[in-house]
C-alpha cells in the first residue's frame, strides 16, 4: 500500500479532536484497520468515511463504541440487502 493513499492516525485524531484511544477502540472492535509502517500507525483513505460517521455518531449523539459497532453492522447488511435486490432485479429484466 503505497504512503500517498494512507493518513497517519495521529494527524486523524488531531484533526477531529478525538482521544488516540477512542481509535484503539475502534480498531478493538474491528470497525477499522490501521496500518503499521516504521512504527507509525496509518489508516487507509477507502475507511476515511466509515470512520468520519463513527467519530459523528460518538460526538454528536454520544453513542458507545459498543453501539457504534452494531450500527456499523447493521448498515453493512442494509447495503449488502440492496445489492442483493438490483442483481434479483437485473436477473428479472432479463427475463422480460
Amino acid at each position: 500500500m503505497e504512503n500517498q493513499n494512507l493518513t497517519a492516525a495521529l494527524d486523524f485524531c488531531s484533526y477531529y479532536q478525538i482521544e488516540y484511544t477512542l481509535l484503539n477502540s475502534f480498531e478493538e472492535a474491528g470497525l477499522v484497520e490501521l496500518t503499521v509502517v516504521n512504527e507509525t500507525r496509518y489508516i487507509s483513505q477507502t475507511q476515511l468515511p466509515g470512520l468520519e460517521r463513527m467519530v459523528r455518531l460518538h460526538h454528536e449523539l454520544d453513542i458507545n463504541v459498543a453501539g457504534i459497532e452494531a450500527i456499523t453492522h447493521l448498515l453493512q447488511r442494509v447495503q449488502a440487502m440492496q445489492q442483493e435486490m438490483l442483481d434479483l432485479r437485473n436477473r428479472l429484466k432479463s427475463y422480460e
